[in-house]
């Protein structure tokens, strides 16, 4: 682009927009702001979106579809309408919007780069839809395998309260949540993991603040032909080759679930015993880097014509 590039982050008070606005001191960009007493201001909040290249949304779904709506009444009025990046899930599987996980598959990252509706995935489907895809293009895994999902997730991913309520003495231990098996981020990981079965999905948040585990479980006898760990772990080497912040690693005995807060990379496992036929995929990563804000800034830089890799991981 011609010139420096400006951001406006609405809902910049919140974990996910904190994050952001921190990272984007690592791209040569010009990030602006609304004062406090006018952020919810309709009129403000206009004005700041036609000044603007990127508006990025950290709201609530509906906030956010409003907010999406302001852009789209801009551009319908002339004005200058900003692209937009939106990191709720009211958008994720809108086919109006691109996926904004430029490792996901060829052309992805192009995508991203051109569009101006690009949806921030969520923490939870990176890590499962990053074990998952390529298992299911590869003719590994069939659609509608039935598949696990559990995950483990820092408590800073949820939320001023959730956050307030690990922090105090004598905050909970482990939380399993989402019991009802109609989790939000189901919709996503269903779609690009490109499965017609929808897994099962059991989150949960531990007593640390940033880091998560995603974990699948697999019987290798389901899977399509012979299959053994070394060529799960073969086809997720090949298909995250040229990845910078994707990795595919060795796998040991354990795992722990905070080793990677505070970088914008995720690591990929697969833990096998082909003696007993079994293997669990287990994908690391930060719930606010890779998992939140590290991902709105790889999309952001993708946007703006930046290379991805502007900002070390």
């Amino acid at each position: 682009m011609d010139g420096q590039a400006t951001v406006f982050i609405d809902g910049e008070a919140g974990t996910t927009g904190l994050g952001i606005r921190e990272r984007l001191r690592g791209l040569p960009v010009t990030v602006r702001s609304i004062a406090a007493e006018h952020r919810k201001d309709p009129s403000a909040r206009r004005d700041m979106m036609e000044s603007v290249d990127i508006v990025v949304l950290c709201l609530p779904d509906a906030a956010s579809r409003d907010a999406a709506g302001m852009v789209e009444s801009i551009a319908r009025a002339g004005g200058r309408a900003p692209r937009i990046l939106d990191a709720s899930t009211a958008f994720r599987v809108d086919p109006d919007w691109v996926y904004g996980f430029p490792e996901m598959g060829q052309g992805q990252a192009d995508a991203i780069r051109t569009s101006r509706r690009v949806s921030n995935p969520g923490c939870y489907p990176t890590g499962a839809i990053g074990l998952l895809r390529p298992l299911v293009l590869a003719g590994m895994m069939s659609p509608d395998h039935p598949v696990t999902i559990n995950a483990v997730s820092g408590y800073s991913g949820g939320g001023r309260t959730m956050i307030e309520a690990h922090e105090r003495d004598g905050g909970p231990a482990f939380d399993l949540y989402g019991l009802t098996l109609e989790h939000k981020h189901v919709p996503e990981i269903t779609r690009y993991s490109g499965l017609s079965r929808v897994p099962v999905f059991v989150p949960s948040v531990g007593h640390f603040p940033q880091g998560m585990i995603v974990s699948i479980p697999l019987h290798l006898d389901m899977l399509a032909g012979p299959v053994t760990g070394a060529d799960l772990r073969a086809v997720l080497a090949a298909f995250y080759a040229e990845s910078d912040l994707v990795s595919v690693e060795d796998a040991g005995p354990g795992l722990i679930a905070d080793t990677l807060a505070g970088t914008d990379r995720m690591e990929l496992r697969v833990h096998a015993n082909d003696a007993r036929r079994q293997a669990v995929l287990t994908a690391r990563l930060d719930n606010l880097g890779k998992g939140a804000s590290g991902a709105a800034i790889q999309n952001i830089a993708l946007m703006l014509g930046l290379a991805p890799s502007a900002r070390p991981a």
